[in-house]
């Protein structure tokens, strides 16, 4: 079962295919692509880093299909699989083809999947239809079949909530919608009617010898009644249309990119780029115009001689020049923020450097849930260079522990959403809970990758002995921080730190979580990349600003204040996602919103642990350069 898993993984070839992040194209397409439902409503609107890449680039790679090389002869069988169904506006509650009470095969066949896909819930297994190369087929039937009124119960609950299929043919994606619901002139719900769609049409444009695109019809005048609680009977057909097309092979899969590409959306999108450079404009000039004329007076000041400066009692930043390089209390927690911190911001350039080169191209299965797991065990050892070496540079003996606590920082919360989601999933029998034989793979990743490589960065990190450059000596008893008005607290300094950064991507928010718990397709990496840049500086550059207001109060704790202040951003993002949820999307159902606030909820711990290590590491830098520039006794 692991080498049915892992061994896929290490194959690299040229299939574009795939799904996504839950994601399906249902919407903002080209008509062509769009399923066509009738009186459906509108949806709407160094050579080690070089070894690293080949082997992540290797890993995200898609499973070969059965047809390795896509080329057919006339009536040669197509793989076609029918992948799973679940709610349209409930991307996470997926559910196997055939637990709707479909036309069964007399033997389905599974199609072994690698880590990323099955991540992914795809549960691919062998459909009942037969498409063969240029073989068209006219009303052909797949079965007949009564209805018990338990399935005709089953099957109007489904089509009551908008369920859909997915199938795969020769690696393209197939949607459609399993049935309809007639509202036209019935204000009461009591009086709408329920069809259940049975007959379905493939038409499947070819190139000589490939397949180039396929779309599915329903047709909407064949329909099986689903209204009352009674048996019934229905007879399943499709049809079969083949259409020659001079479209090369090559370009088969820009299509399903093309969305994202449009005009009025790159439009919104430099929308979102200019306001985000604005803001750092902005930003940059008041730091510049405020903070750096205020720096250049104190450097004046503090400049003078001894015997000047005798007459004048000191103020300001330099008066806890003894003070602000204390080290900050529960440094083990603090070093191993900044551990884990480093290693997801090192997970997130790497995933950014793997998008800007085209692994990610749309409805390639699964990749970016492989990448994230091989890259994050593969980086795991910088996250235990990093928080031992500043834990023992903080003068701490208990490595040992704190390496512990750096690789449960993250993991631990991780783990424990995921068991409670994945056994939500098992409840529901959703194809998102994780097979047995899946979780053993993710432990054994994490113990014989992640968990030795975290042992070895510490154990690097222990032996590299550096010291901590502070440019003041430290005096043996703190000063007492004198009152500080009410505003100057650690909970509205984080307001005051998180806004910004999150105005410069919250435009850019909205279409990573239509992709991630949507309909969207994101491919349009390059703004996307400047976005995460601009969030960094403005994350960086306010840190330090608030970080010299608190220093000239004479408040020398600044430590955990920098990190919490830089990591704010993360409550901003999951303060969106509470707006997303009930403003912006349709989702419903215990499932959907558990998965939906579970999982966002570690993915902006995530980005506070990144955006908290950037402010500190940004204050840490101003802090030192400041207190270089001036005597310190």
């Amino acid at each position: 079962m692991i080498c049915d898993v892992i061994c896929p993984l290490i194959v690299s070839h040229h299939i574009y295919i795939a799904l996504q992040n839950f994601t399906n194209p249902f919407t903002h397409l080209p008509f062509s692509l769009i399923i066509i439902r009738p009186k459906m409503r509108n949806f709407g609107n160094s050579p080690a880093f070089v070894i690293l890449g080949v082997f992540i680039l290797s890993c995200v790679s898609h499973v070969r299909s059965d047809a390795s090389d896509h080329r057919y002869k006339e009536g040669d069988p197509v793989p076609l699989y029918a992948n799973k169904v679940g709610p349209f506006h409930n991307p996470s509650e997926t559910y196997r083809y055939f637990d709707l009470p479909f036309c069964s095969p007399d033997h389905v066949k599974e199609k072994k999947e690698a880590l990323g896909e099955v991540l992914n819930g795809d549960r691919l297994v062998s459909a009942p239809y037969k498409l063969n190369f240029r073989e068209e087929k006219d009303s052909s039937v797949v079965c007949k079949k009564k209805l018990s009124k338990d399935e005709v119960v089953f099957f109007r609950k489904a089509v009551e909530k908008d369920y859909y299929f997915q199938m795969y043919y020769d690696d393209l994606p197939i949607w459609g919608f399993i049935g309809k619901v007639d509202k036209e002139g019935k204000a009461d719900p009591s009086e709408y009617k329920y069809y259940l769609y049975k007959h379905i049409q493939f038409d499947v444009l070819y190139n000589k010898d490939r397949v180039i695109e396929i779309s599915a019809r329903m047709d909407p005048h064949l329909l099986v009644d689903l209204t009352e609680d009674k048996e019934v009977d229905a007879e399943f057909m499709y049809t079969v249309k083949w259409k020659e097309t001079d479209t090369p092979f090559e370009k088969r899969m820009e299509r399903y990119s093309m969305s994202s590409s449009l005009p009025h959306h790159l439009e919104i999108h430099w929308f979102s780029i200019i306001n985000s450079c604005v803001t750092v404009l902005l930003l940059t000039g008041f730091l510049a115009t405020i903070l750096m004329r205020v720096l250049k007076n104190d450097f004046i000041k503090y400049g003078q001689d001894e015997e000047a400066a005798d007459d004048q009692e000191e103020t300001g930043w330099k008066y806890i020049h003894g003070d602000v390089f204390r080290f900050p209390k529960y440094k083990s927690l603090f070093a191993a923020a900044l551990g884990s911190g480093t290693q997801l911001f090192t997970l997130t350039v790497f995933i950014f450097m793997l998008a800007l080169v085209g692994v990610f191209y749309p409805y390639n299965r699964g990749a970016l849930f492989t990448a994230l797991v091989v890259i994050y065990a593969l980086t795991s050892g910088i996250a235990g260079y990093v928080a031992t070496s500043f834990y023992c540079q903080l003068e701490g003996t208990n490595w040992v522990r704190n390496l512990l606590l750096t690789g449960c920082l993250f993991c631990g919360p991780l783990f424990l959403t995921f068991c409670f989601l994945n056994t939500v999933a098992i409840a529901y029998s959703a194809t998102a809970a994780l097979p047995f034989g899946t979780i053993v793979v993710i432990v054994l990743i994490w113990t014989l990758v992640t968990s030795p490589l975290l042992v070895l960065g510490g154990i690097a990190g222990k032996n590299s002995r550096a010291e901590f450059q502070a440019p003041c000596r430290t005096t043996k008893y703190p000063r007492e921080i004198p009152p500080l008005p009410w505003y100057r607290s650690a909970i509205p300094q984080m307001a005051m730190a998180g806004f910004l950064p999150f105005s410069a991507i919250y435009i850019e928010l909205y279409y990573i979580f239509a992709s991630v718990w949507g309909h969207r397709i994101y491919t349009i990496y390059s703004i996307l990349f400047i976005v995460f840049i601009i969030l960094l500086i403005v994350t960086a550059f306010i840190t330090v600003a608030l970080t010299y207001f608190q220093l000239a109060a004479e408040d020398h704790e600044w430590w955990w204040r920098s990190f919490l202040c830089g990591g704010s951003t993360g409550l901003f993002i999951y303060a969106y996602c509470l707006y997303y949820y009930y403003a912006r999307s349709d989702m419903s159902g215990f499932m959907q919103t558990s998965f939906f606030f579970g999982y966002m909820a570690c993915i902006c711990y995530g980005f506070f642990l990144m955006l908290g290590t950037v402010g500190f590491r940004a204050s840490l830098f101003f802090v030192r350069h400041i207190y270089r520039s001036i005597k310190c006794e």
